[in-house]
């Protein structure tokens, strides 16, 4: 029988069912432990959760047990095609719990997901975690929410344990798959333009770490442009007195030849240069940078 004690620890500290256990799986079971959450785990295969175990973790045989262990069923799975087939093998065991599903995919494959779920008689959360596994529990850690707002205020305490700065940004469950592949977007995009810059300074025996130590405010200053560009891009004006296209085209165009002189690919550059010519072209040498969105949209 359970003490007035072992009650007021079970309400605050709700049971929590992690299913898969790769990396992130793993991470993910270990904060909710650690956090003094009775936690189940499931993994095709079992041995992987022989750490947790040894924590305090218990180890279902079945995704059903697993499922019903727990009101809080947690899937950080490979693909959600993956995430509703093992779901659907828990049966009518989903039937009023809560799930949480940190899968990667795309918005629409998270909203099938979602679809489903609801279908079986429970709550769907979705989030996007922005962070590798070593970054679970941290105070910074980010991960987009979409999906039902009981879920995401039931379970806030708890969800703050695997990442400290977790936001619900919509009750669309597909948002936040768009959220993290935008900024995934952006950085890969930021780091292939630093990465040709750094193969361009190490042509002439210039070291990288120099350049930024020397250059770190102009570089800064790139992440403050952004808020003007996303008021632009929202009010669809683009017009500009400073910065217009017609006067990023030179720079781009050195950058080319400089590139091509030194041995140095030139696609990345030679793509800007391409996208601002076109633009120039078709009339739009007036506007600002945020103008070359319209291509990216391709209507």
């Amino acid at each position: 029988m359970n003490t007035a004690s072992d009650s007021i620890r079970t309400d605050a500290q709700p049971a929590v069912t992690v299913i898969g256990l790769g990396e992130m799986g793993f991470a993910l079971a270990g904060a909710f432990l650690d956090g003094g959450h009775p936690t189940t785990v499931w993994n095709r295969t079992p041995e992987k959760a022989d750490p947790l175990v040894a924590k305090g973790a218990d180890r279902s045989a079945t995704v059903r047990d697993a499922v019903a262990a727990s009101p809080l069923v947690v899937v950080s799975v490979k693909g959600n095609a993956t995430a509703r087939a093992v779901l659907e093998s828990s049966g009518d065991a989903l039937s009023g719990r809560s799930v949480l599903n940190l899968t990667d995919g795309t918005s629409e494959e998270a909203r099938a997901v979602a679809e489903w779920v609801a279908d079986q008689g429970a709550q769907y959360l979705h989030g996007q975690i922005m962070t590798i596994a070593p970054g679970i529990g941290g105070a910074e850690t980010v991960i987009f929410y979409g999906g039902s707002h009981a879920v995401f205020d039931h379970f806030r305490p708890t969800l703050q344990l695997i990442g400290g700065r977790g936001t619900l940004i919509s009750d669309d469950a597909g948002i936040p798959a768009l959220y993290g592949m935008a900024v995934h977007g952006t950085m890969w995009g930021a780091l292939n333009g630093f990465l040709h810059a750094a193969a361009l300074l190490s042509s002439e025996g210039i070291e990288v770490r120099r350049f930024l130590d020397d250059a770190g405010p102009s570089v800064a200053a790139l992440l403050g442009s952004f808020p003007g560009i996303a008021d632009e891009v929202d009010r669809g004006e683009y017009a500009t007195p400073y910065g217009a296209l017609q006067h990023h085209r030179p720079s781009v165009e050195d950058l080319v030849r400089e590139s091509r002189a030194r041995n140095i690919d030139v696609e990345f550059p030679g793509y800007t240069l391409g996208l601002v010519n076109k633009a120039v072209e078709d009339g739009h040498a007036d506007d600002s940078y945020s103008r070359l969105v319209e291509h990216f949209r391709q209507r």
